[in-house]
């Protein structure tokens, strides 16, 4: 039973980020990390669909580095890439995306994908990434992982802006900043899993 509620939480999660990539920060080709950076450069340059290169980036790193994440976080984060990857791909065959204005999308995008990945750290789970190879760097070379992902972000920021579009950096590190906020937030709230999937389930009955 504990691991119907994990799983709950992490699709939830995951549609939650997929929704705010698909719907809100795509669209305008925003980037709401490093793998996310990487999609929208191979949309760009190549036209490989955000959900397929997002999906494929992660898996690799992630088969790389399950020696250092352990079995059940990499199954665990490997279900939530797929989750966030097939939402990506639904709500783009649902309609016509942006419907707002840049900023509008960019702090509801930063808004849901800040409660989606909250929820998947709480489950000791996460969203991939250049976490994924930050932390592998750190195995290696012993630098924080943080600070390693801090930099690998910002230089495929950088690159994205140049050859996409320069205001992508801004708007990736507002993002960013605007995310990990509500990340933290979430993450330290003091809910049981079950009463968390009574107030997810009676926010979707309310919809």
């Amino acid at each position: 039973m504990d691991k119907l509620k994990i799983y709950a939480i992490l699709t939830v999660g995951g549609i939650l980020q997929g929704m705010a990539m698909g719907i809100f920060l795509f669209p305008h080709a925003i980037p709401s990390g490093g793998a996310a950076a990487i999609s929208v450069l191979m949309k760009y340059l190549f036209n490989i669909p955000y959900e397929i290169s997002l999906w494929l980036l992660n898996f690799s790193l992630l088969v790389a580095a399950v020696k250092w994440l352990g079995y059940a976080s990499t199954i665990r984060t490997m279900y939530t890439v797929s989750v966030i990857s097939v939402t990506i791909n639904v709500t783009h065959s649902l309609g016509q995306w942006p419907l707002g204005s840049v900023w509008l999308d960019l702090i509801w995008g930063s808004l849901l994908i800040g409660v989606g990945v909250g929820l998947l750290v709480r489950q000791r789970a996460s969203n991939g990434g250049m976490l994924i190879l930050a932390l592998i760097i750190h195995f290696y070379k012993g630098y924080p992982p943080g600070r390693v992902m801090f930099w690998i972000n910002c230089i495929i920021f950088l690159i994205t802006a140049i050859v996409v579009d320069w205001k992508i950096i801004f708007l990736a590190l507002f993002n960013q900043w605007l995310s990990t906020r509500i990340v933290d937030f979430i993450y330290q709230l003091n809910l049981s899993q079950s009463l968390l999937l009574r107030l997810i389930g009676l926010a979707w009955r309310r919809r």
